[in-house]
């Protein structure tokens, strides 16, 4: 199994373990050790993970952190445990405490089954007030999962981690301002919007009509993305998205025999979310070169096929998120693909050009 396998197998003990769980040191053995070991790190060895590790500050009141995840004899982790029905918001500053007492860059306050991620973004050595990642493992995202990757043993990287946490936290900000804005736009972003499309003087009788429609506008561009996702999906069930035909197939394509007697392909296809995450960064990058209507996709057991007008014959890339490791695959002048191993959804970026040119090829097709 790869690390997306035993995060969701962990997950899916949750519901039945947890009315069982009484304690909080029960918490730590049922959920939060499992949590450790995943991350690559033997719970069981004291030069990876000290329990009860000291972090009084004044070395007088005899504070201890629940875990600490060491590297070259430092603390780089710290892991503040609760019980599970405990509410986090009431604990953060215990961790906050803790986090200024020791030299670690990572602070983890959970009841082993939200986990909150902190770091020191705003004040060095001082632990932010909000986290930069939250994962909720009842309600886990495969996107979350690629973020919980990165403080794997195999692939711990401080530089790298710091900053995914600087993007992660202000994204979730903005997040949180679009939520609000989304839900009750503010007289400043109705002013902005509407000083867009209205020439004249925006007074308060222009502004009490525009909030209005605002509103709706919002409204009605989410019902349409989503109409649109739904429609993509209803259309991909409906095709049952075969591999693209009249490409060079890599072995028998997507007939492996897998699934159970009489199951169809189309049965065996899912679309993830990070695929269609995937399929939507192509689209912003065409966006500024390329008429993004005519982007479509087709979703197959191996692969993820992004092309033109829906037609099998003119491929942009292929996705392939269903394996421990990820790759994108790009085609030449000839349609022979080459599969490039990429590490996040990020990373596609990095073939902006090859994504473009792609594209620029059915222009006038």
């Amino acid at each position: 199994m790869d690390f997306k396998d035993y995060i969701k197998q962990l997950a899916d003990r949750i519901p039945t373990l947890k009315e069982s769980i009484a304690t909080e040191e029960a918490t730590k053995n049922a959920l939060i050790m499992p949590f450790i070991q995943m991350l690559g790190y033997d719970v069981f060895n004291p030069m990876e993970v000290v329990p009860e590790m000291d972090c009084d500050l004044v070395k007088k009141k005899g504070d201890k952190i629940d875990y600490a995840i060491m590297k070259d004899g430092e603390p780089v982790i710290l892991f503040e445990c609760k019980h599970w029905k405990q509410d986090l918001d009431l604990h953060s500053t215990q961790l906050q405490k803790y986090f200024v007492a020791s030299k670690a860059k990572f602070g983890v306050l959970t009841n082993g089954i939200v986990y909150r991620f902190y770091t020191d973004l705003v004040k060095e050595n001082i632990m932010d007030d909000v986290p930069f990642l939250e994962v909720d493992l009842e309600r886990v995202k495969d996107s979350q999962i690629d973020e919980l990757k990165k403080f794997h043993k195999s692939y711990f990287d401080l530089d790298n981690i710091l900053s995914s946490a600087s993007e992660l936290k202000y994204m979730a900000e903005l997040k949180s301002v679009i939520k609000k804005e989304f839900a009750s736009p503010s007289v400043d972003m109705v002013k902005l919007l509407a000083k867009r499309v209205y020439d004249g003087v925006i007074s308060q009788k222009v502004l009490d009509q525009f909030v209005e429609l605002v509103k709706r506008s919002f409204a009605g561009y989410v019902n349409d993305v989503m109409s649109e996702r739904l429609n993509i999906a209803i259309q991909s069930a409906e095709r049952g998205e075969q591999p693209a035909g009249d490409l060079p197939q890599q072995g028998q394509g997507d007939t492996d025999g897998a699934g159970g007697a009489g199951e169809s392909v189309t049965d065996r296809i899912m679309t993830t979310e990070e695929e269609l995450e995937g399929f939507y960064i192509v689209k912003a990058i065409l966006r500024s070169s390329f008429p993004v209507e005519r982007v479509t996709y087709r979703d197959a057991l191996r692969y993820f096929a992004i092309f033109c007008d829906d037609n099998n014959r003119k491929p942009i890339c292929r996705l392939y998120f269903n394996t421990s490791n990820k790759y994108i695959g790009m085609f030449d002048s000839d349609k022979n693909e080459t599969k490039h191993l990429i590490s996040s959804l990020d990373d596609i970026y990095g073939y902006s050009e090859e994504l473009r040119a792609a594209a620029q090829k059915y222009l006038d097709v």
